[in-house]
């Protein structure tokens, strides 16, 4: 009777031994199988660059800002390439106090809440040899969630057909969200491309990092 017992448990190790292995076998399998469907991270940003290459050509950067912050990182970027610069600049020019968002009766929450009040007139939107320009870089601040709204009368008064076109923005804590599609909603064409991000004083090196990943 001992004996009988004695073979039945080695049988039953001998089984679960067996089924551990099995087990081990499996998952191994299925870990080897998830991480080599997902790809390197740095192949994944390589792509993301290439897909935002500029054109071999001319570029031009064209920029609205309202306290100095794009104006600052448009004209390094603009050295960086070697491209031609732009400032977008409304007939009334926007002040301090214009531009206290904590204020309900300030110029630009009253344009904020009622939309009619957006459409900005423009010292200029014409550009010298405008479609001599294969790319065309487009910063501005960030304004509830979208671009300042100078950006679009800009825009929606030119021609973007055939070019290349890169938004980017300053905000201090906002993101770039959908404020590049809603401006290509409002073009006349043009191959909109996934923009950027920077902080209100971004470093040199950041802005360098960023046209280098272009070129």
């Amino acid at each position: 009777m001992k004996k009988t017992s004695t073979k039945i448990i080695a049988a039953v190790v001998v089984v679960a031994v067996i089924a551990a292995a099995l087990l081990l076998f499996v998952n191994n399998r299925n870990t080897n199988d998830n991480t080599a469907s997902q790809p390197p991270s740095q192949t994944q940003d390589t792509l993301t660059s290439s897909e935002n290459s500029l054109k071999d050509g001319e570029t031009l950067v064209v920029y609205f800002s309202a306290q100095g912050h794009t104006k600052d990182v448009a004209e390094q970027i603009a050295e960086d390439l070697d491209a031609d610069i732009f400032e977008i600049v409304p007939q009334d020019e926007y002040t301090e106090s214009d531009l206290d968002w904590t204020d309900d009766n300030s110029r630009v929450t009253r344009e904020h809440e009622d939309e009619s009040l957006r459409d900005t007139p423009l010292v200029s939107t014409t550009v010298d040899n405008w479609d001599s320009y294969e790319n065309v870089l487009i910063g501005y601040p960030i304004w509830w969630g979208i671009a300042a709204w100078p950006v679009d009368t800009f825009v929606e008064a030119n021609d973007f057909a055939d070019k290349n076109v890169i938004p980017f923005c300053t905000s201090a804590s906002s993101d770039l969200g959908d404020s590049g599609n809603l401006l290509k909603e409002k073009a006349n064409g043009g191959n909109w491309m996934e923009g950027y991000r920077f902080p209100s004083s971004p470093s040199s090196e950041e802005i360098t990092q960023w046209t280098d990943s272009l070129k």
